[in-house]
């Protein structure tokens, strides 16, 4: 009878570990789960702030492009919503809407430049008004202000570009390589010093300056054959030409009749456009971007 207690009691006992054991092993396995839940949910969250964080920075980088170039008016909050957005016509915008922005200094500083004003606008029929008489900053601005609409606004800003000192910037260094405008801004300065060229011609070659960033070399030659007045007369214009004509190498020779025979090589420049150029971020769960 005591043997068969203590069976039972062992029995029991057995039971009782096994029933521990289960209970131990499912506990576990709840905590093991729970643990790789919570684990997982924390790198979502850090992950979806890291997104949230990555686009708020990318708007306030967009809104701060728009604001300072002044495409838009300055927005009603840090940065502009979607239906500001949509309201946006940089074409309708006032300068006096738009104080210190990068197009409110170029319209209000730069267009105005009396040094930069003072290079004619020949050869340009567009800057003239009904009485033939050129346009100056002062009409063009007035222009620009008694505008109204997008279409009278845009034809005043485009008159500005054309005829005020912005159309010498592009004229002094242009935005991409043209050889027939180059020759054609050298041939005008032979014109101006009342003289016929014998030859003028790109020499081919194009290379990158080093002298700055972004900024290309082109090459052209030509041969002069007049009187030294005349020759010296067309080396002063190129040199105070707009556009920069670097001469890298010259022959000289005397003539008869005081024939001064000018043959050289020079260099012209011109810069890459410039753009806006957009970046890419890639955000991954792991941390490592």
């Amino acid at each position: 009878m005591a043997k068969e207690v203590a069976i039972s009691k062992r029995i029991k006992i057995s039971e009782a570990q096994e029933h521990m054991i289960l209970a131990v092993l499912g506990a576990s396995l709840v905590l093991g789960v729970a643990i790789a839940l919570i684990s997982h949910f924390a790198q979502q969250i850090s992950f979806n702030a890291k997104v949230i964080m990555a686009e708020d920075e990318s708007i306030v980088a967009y809104s701060n492009i728009i604001e300072t170039a002044g495409v838009c008016t300055k927005p009603n909050g840090a940065v502009y919503s979607d239906s500001e957005l949509d309201r946006c016509d940089p074409d309708s915008i006032e300068v006096s809407q738009i104080p210190g922005t990068l197009r409110a200094n170029i319209l209000e500083n730069l267009a105005a430049n009396d040094a930069l004003n003072s290079v004619p606008k020949e050869g340009n029929s567009g800057c003239t008004d009904a009485n033939g008489k050129t346009h100056t900053y002062k009409d063009l601005m007035e222009n620009y202000s008694n505008a109204r609409g997008s279409e009278q606004l845009q034809a005043a800003s485009n008159l500005i570009k054309s005829c005020s000192a912005l159309r010498v910037i592009p004229d002094a260094l242009p935005a991409f390589k043209n050889e027939e405008a180059l020759l054609a801004s050298l041939n005008k300065l032979y014109n101006d010093s009342n003289w016929v060229p014998e030859s003028i011609s790109p020499s081919g070659s194009t290379e990158v300056s080093k002298l700055a960033e972004n900024l290309n070399e082109i090459s052209v030659s030509s041969v002069i054959e007049a009187n030294s007045s005349t020759t010296l007369n067309v080396l002063n214009n190129i040199e105070r030409s707009i556009r920069e004509f670097d001469i890298n190498s010259a022959i000289i020779e005397w003539g008869g009749s005081d024939t001064l025979n000018l043959q050289f090589h020079a260099t012209a420049y011109y810069v890459n456009e410039s753009t806006i150029t957009e970046s890419t971020t890639t955000i991954t769960p792991g941390g490592k971007d």
